[in-house]
């Protein structure tokens, strides 16, 4: 060890939560848009020797919750920027959210240090062990999927992510939170080969490596079957419409014909060809169905409809965000959906998809009485909560085939996006990223991409401000608009492959693959006493 390297250490014995800190914000430059795993491995290596490092279960949980907290502030600093399109709300008010959020999210990490330490053996010149290393995998993965549920859940970020698109092939059989274990592993082999570890280092790496060529075969065989199954079969033609209207602009009432303008003329028909016409989250801001109080209406729900259909061939259905009301038994209006709507070349409504997972303080402000009574209000505008609908659903398009629909950032939450008794032929995700920032898009259509990965199914995203994207059932985009530019996509849906093992059994794949590497390092270490 040299002097330098010395003096770093000494340093992070006497200030390891600091150290912890920075090295959490390091290791979420691994997202988008910067891409930086390397760095994100390199981070989690020396978080987990520093965890190791401890004198005692307390100061392995205060340094974890530091590294918790420097990862999520950086990693969600995209939050801050969604406060700025609140007139009655500072700008300052969002990187306080963003650091309170960190400062509660951090207890998972903060947990999966505490669990790996006690799974560490007494003897300092064991903190390598293979029964903390795999402990250390297993309890971030169990806890990132509590994460994901635990208060409705926030699974924003989660690490495997980082794996996609070249590594994470495994994600079809082990999922999202199986790839985050992985990526600990990865940072596990680092560690082992720092301390001279070289046959567990390799033997692990072997393994990993092993694992990931089994996945990847199995997704390029899958993606052959799937060409030679739809050769001969008829393409669905899409067009998806990315109209670039900002935040500040989408609820501006003044400026609603001019952002309808935009869309209509992105959507106008190049040929007779029937399509499918994909809009974005909350695209029409007229309500399309009958029977609201007048007084929400600028227009009819046949004039609005009427609108669409001059935009449309006579074979062309279209799928767009919308909102519908809920009213009360007296006719008051008491809540609204955020809602997928279909609507069909002669002006009528076909199924509709009520989004489950709402955004807290964008969708409904929690402790509604409370907080506003202190003045604050919900970062969208509106004084009516939106209301979950009952979660996964797939629409019959008819010739256009089965759609599953996630609306916006209920695409992150791995294993909930299909309804696995009705398997859809793709899944659109309508999406309003105009108020993420300039990190918040591309993170956004990173986790997409893995849940194609999972599912095996294409994924087309419409969004108002970018990035629209193709993804086909491998992750791969295959066609895209970039952030802030107006444009159209006119394609065909990529083809599905047939249900990947994930797709059959969801996140008991990731739980038993954690829980397995839980008892195996368990095993370790009783063969260690």
């Amino acid at each position: 060890m040299t002097a330098t390297s010395s003096r770093i250490a000494a340093f992070a014995l006497r200030r390891p939560k600091l150290v912890a800190l920075l090295l959490g914000a390091v290791s979420a430059t691994g997202f988008a848009p910067l891409h930086f795993w390397p760095l994100t491995l390199l981070a989690l290596a020396c978080w987990m020797a520093l965890v190791a490092r401890s004198p005692k279960g307390s100061r392995a949980l205060g340094i974890g919750w530091a590294f918790g907290v420097g990862h999520f502030v950086v990693g969600l600093n995209w939050i801050a920027t969604a406060f700025t399109y609140q007139a009655a709300m500072p700008a300052w008010l969002g990187w306080i959210a963003v650091v309170l959020l960190a400062l509660f999210l951090a207890v998972y990490p903060a947990l999966a240090a505490w669990g790996a330490w006690m799974m560490k053996p007494k003897a300092d010149a064991h903190f390598a062990a293979p029964s903390y290393l795999l402990a250390f995998a297993s309890l971030w993965a169990l806890t990132e999927w509590l994460r994901s549920w635990i208060f409705t859940g926030f699974a924003w970020n989660p690490l495997g992510v980082i794996a996609v698109p070249h590594a994470a092939a495994p994600a079809s059989w082990i999922g999202t939170y199986g790839m985050s274990a992985i990526v600990c592993l990865l940072a596990a082999v680092l560690i082992l080969a720092w301390f001279h570890r070289r046959v567990a280092a390799a033997t692990l790496f072997g393994s990993l490596l092993a694992l990931w060529g089994a996945a990847f075969l199995s997704q390029m065989g899958s993606g052959v079957d799937t060409a030679v199954r739809s050769k001969g079969t008829q393409q669905v033609p899409i067009t998806v419409v990315q109209p670039n209207v900002g935040q500040e602009d989408k609820w501006e009432g003044s400026k609603a014909d001019a952002n309808f303008a935009k869309l209509a003329r992105l959507t106008t028909p190049q040929d007779d060809t029937p399509r499918l016409i994909l809009w974005p989250e909350a695209a029409m801001p007229d309500y399309l169905e009958a029977g609201y109080p007048l007084p929400y209406y600028d227009r009819s729900p046949a004039a609005a409809r009427a609108r669409l259909v001059k935009l449309m061939n006579p074979d062309d259905v279209m799928l767009l965000g919308a909102l519908k009301l809920e009213l009360d038994k007296a006719g008051d209006v008491v809540g609204a959906r955020n809602a997928v709507m279909t609507v069909h070349a002669d002006g009528t409504l076909g199924p509709r998809y009520d989004k489950a997972h709402l955004v807290p303080y964008g969708e409904y402000l929690p402790m509604r009485p409370i907080l506003s009574a202190i003045g604050l209000s919900r970062l969208a505008p509106g004084d009516i909560d939106f209301w979950p609908g009952p979660g996964a659903r797939t629409l019959d398009l008819g010739g256009f085939g089965q759609a599953g629909l996630q609306i916006c950032y209920e695409i992150i939450f791995s294993g909930q996006v299909v309804d696995r008794d009705h398997r859809p032929d793709f899944i659109f995700n309508p999406s309003n990223d105009a108020w993420f920032g300039s990190w918040g898009p591309p993170q956004h259509l990173a986790q997409a991409r893995l849940r194609a990965i999972e599912e095996g199914l294409p994924v087309v995203r419409a969004t108002p401000t970018g990035i629209s994207a193709v993804i086909d059932a491998d992750g791969r985009v295959l066609e895209s608009l970039p952030m802030h530019k107006a444009g159209r996509i006119d394609t065909t849906l990529p083809p599905a492959h047939a249900p990947t093992l994930f797709a059959r059994y969801g996140n008991i794949l990731p739980v038993g693959f954690a829980l397995l590497l839980l008892a195996l390092a368990i095993a370790f270490r009783r063969r260690g006493r």
